[in-house]
């Protein structure tokens, strides 16, 4: 394990994201089916809070998920952008869904509207039922193959000139924007199969994929950068982590084991046969780090299984003190990971203990740019 990577002094600043819980917030991992447990509901008044202490620490930008049980992510993140200074918006697109030059119509719209704040990040989908209620029949490799074609159309009509593609699942002619953006939006495609990565080394600034311990993530970043070389293209690298952080380990650990202990095994079995039909590699590789058991869930240094249990997508977290926290963050980022998108529960709460307590260690580091913009307010004022 590197544990000098806290003193490296790498190129590229780490881009930490943060995220908007669309679906609803709360204290435990999952919505208890009895609603015992009190759940914030994703109205704007409870989103505009986690979003305003997200641009208030410091944080790039936030993730706006999509799917049937999210408030709409276009909308949502709209409504925000006027709320907020700096934050950017990393809006969940499937395509397939939309037409693609209507996508780059909208995203030049919002770039303007917001002054460049918003990135995509490219959802190909993998639980087939979710798709099948959108109406869409289309494989996992096919949805790929679909995806780099409506990247295809989507970067060719932000340039502002008539563009033509004719492709399998597009076919366009003279597709474009009357008023290109002065920045199109960066763009975020993840997966860990090898669909994923062959469409992210062509079409994608980051390449994205699910928290896994340093060496497999090291061998998902080599492979996605091998492969734009190849294309003459280089790509950042980008990963996601839910995170408890607090002044002790002993105290964030207590943290886990509270969440743990309020998993009902009756729904960890309902998730098991849910993500067992998953047509998703990632969460195939996430349910292999736990295997489906309640102990040793602790995979790496800090690195704790536990959320794959019950709620799916990202299921590492990030446990143990702030300084713990910042040591493995720095560790990623030595092996070349540039973007990190980080959630906890509830989001309010544990964005604060995040941005005061990892934050301000990560900057002495001089791993991230500038101070925080709390901090450049206060100064202002």
């Amino acid at each position: 394990m590197e544990r000098d990577a806290s003193n490296r002094q790498p190129a590229t600043p780490l881009r930490l994201h943060w995220f908007l819980p669309t679906h609803s917030d709360g204290r435990e991992i999952a919505r208890d089916a009895a609603r015992r447990q009190p759940r914030r509901e994703p109205d704007i008044g409870y989103l505009a809070q986690v979003a305003m202490a997200a641009d208030r620490l410091g944080f790039t930008g936030v993730l706006t998920p999509a799917g049937l049980f999210c408030e709409d992510p276009w909308l949502v993140s709209a409504a925000l952008a006027a709320q907020t200074r700096h934050l950017k918006f990393m809006v969940a697109l499937r395509p397939g869904l939309v037409a693609p030059t209507l996508v780059a119509q909208m995203a030049a719209t919002y770039q303007r509207l917001s002054g460049n704040r918003l990135q995509l990040n490219i959802v190909t989908g993998g639980d087939a039922d979710e798709q099948h209620r959108y109406g869409d029949w289309l494989g996992h490799d096919e949805r790929y193959a679909r995806a780099d074609e409506f990247l295809s159309v989507v970067r060719g009509a932000l340039r502002g000139e008539p563009y033509d593609f004719h492709g399998e699942y597009y076919r366009v002619t003279g597709a474009t924007v009357t008023r290109p953006p002065a920045e199109p939006p960066e763009v975020f495609l993840g997966g860990s199969s090898a669909p994923a990565k062959s469409v992210a080394a062509r079409q994608a600034d980051v390449y994205l994929c699910w928290g896994e311990p340093p060496k497999a993530m090291a061998e998902h970043a080599a492979e996605a950068r091998t492969l734009a070389a190849a294309h003459g293209r280089h790509i950042s690298i980008g990963t996601r982590f839910q995170v408890i952080t607090r002044d002790t380990a002993a105290e964030a650990w207590q943290v886990a084991e509270r969440l743990l202990d309020g998993m009902d095994p009756q729904r960890i079995e309902q998730a098991r046969r849910r993500f067992s039909r998953s047509e998703s590699e990632g969460q195939r590789r996430m349910a292999a780090l736990h295997g489906w058991r309640s102990d040793g869930l602790e995979v790496y240094p800090n690195l704790w299984a536990g959320y794959g249990l019950l709620r799916p997508g990202a299921g590492i977290a990030l446990v143990g003190s702030h300084d713990e926290v910042a040591d493995r963050l720095a560790e990623y980022h030595a092996l070349g990971v540039d973007h990190i998108i980080l959630s906890g529960q509830p989001h309010i709460e544990e964005a604060y203990w995040f941005g005061e307590g990892v934050l301000p260690r990560l900057r002495e580091r001089g791993l991230l740019d500038g101070p925080t913009r709390a901090h450049e307010e206060a100064l202002a004022c």
